[in-house]
């Protein structure tokens, strides 16, 4: 008894000093005046830079929900960036104002994709991370960013979309698309009518798009979000089901689309 409790006992202590070298800290960086404050996260024992992870946060802005998403990341051997796409001084106390926020980035998409871009910029110069070998996703709106990346060409090996919207303001002008993508999909989400997916999935065959889609029956949007609590008549709602599906197919995929890319810096 004595063996398996320090057994036990060792594990933990093993988790916990493992958990521990994880490490985070802003990251500011600019466009034009407005002060852009992102997060890094990465394991402090690391010698050489990592593959990594942009992500890009969901309506709210930035939330516990990324954070948490980041460490999950760097547990994995890559490291993190949380994007900042507001603005340092522009956190949503409620609903209506985070609405505003993003309906003003989703009706100017130049500036949205510029954003991401100084995020990713920002991300690089870290050297935490190996600038060829960097996925971009995101949660909803960030969802919504993170195709738009790939629309715009950034230099991102991948991008993902959990629960993100679909629609582009101009689909026609999607062209050889050279990120592989994977959409992440709510198959009852009201937010993201059937048409929008037909539409998604033409544009993506006209570009010639590398492109996986996944719907998870019964998830509606925000399905990865407990905070969107547990009524799926909402529209929005928590599904533990979808969630943990979701993260294990975003899993398979960082490794299948980093692992054969050799690093670029050492």
């Amino acid at each position: 008894m004595t063996k398996v409790l320090a057994f036990l006992l060792g594990t933990m202590s093993f988790a916990a000093a493992a958990k521990a070298e994880i490490r985070s800290e802003k990251i500011q960086y600019k466009e034009g005046s407005q002060v852009l404050e992102g997060e890094l996260f990465y394991n402090d024992e690391w010698k050489e830079p990592r593959a990594g992870v942009l992500i890009v946060h969901q309506w709210m802005g930035i939330t516990d929900h990324e954070k948490n998403s980041a460490q999950k990341i760097v547990e994995k051997g890559y490291s993190a960036f949380v994007a900042d796409i507001y603005g340092k001084d522009k956190r949503p106390q409620s609903m209506e104002e985070a609405g505003k926020l993003a309906g003003q980035f989703k009706g100017h998409i130049k500036q949205f994709r510029t954003r991401e871009k100084l995020a990713l910029e920002a991300f690089q110069k870290t050297k935490k991370v190996d600038p060829k070998r960097i996925v971009i996703a995101g949660y909803c709106f960030g969802g919504t960013g993170a195709l738009e990346a790939a629309r715009a060409g950034l230099p991102v090996v991948a991008a993902v979309s959990f629960h993100g919207g679909l629609a582009t303001p101009e689909p026609e002008k999607t062209k050889d698309v050279k990120a592989k993508i994977l959409v992440l999909h709510g198959a009852v989400d009201p937010h993201v009518p059937q048409k929008e997916v037909d539409e998604f999935f033409q544009e993506m065959n006209r570009a010639k798009a590398d492109f996986q889609f996944i719907a998870y029956s019964g998830a509606v949007h925000a399905f990865t979000q407990k905070e969107a609590g547990n009524d799926p008549s909402k529209g929005a709602a928590y599904n533990e089901s979808a969630d943990r599906r979701s993260w294990e197919a975003f899993s398979d995929f960082l490794h299948e689309v980093l692992s054969n890319i050799p690093p670029s810096v050492k």
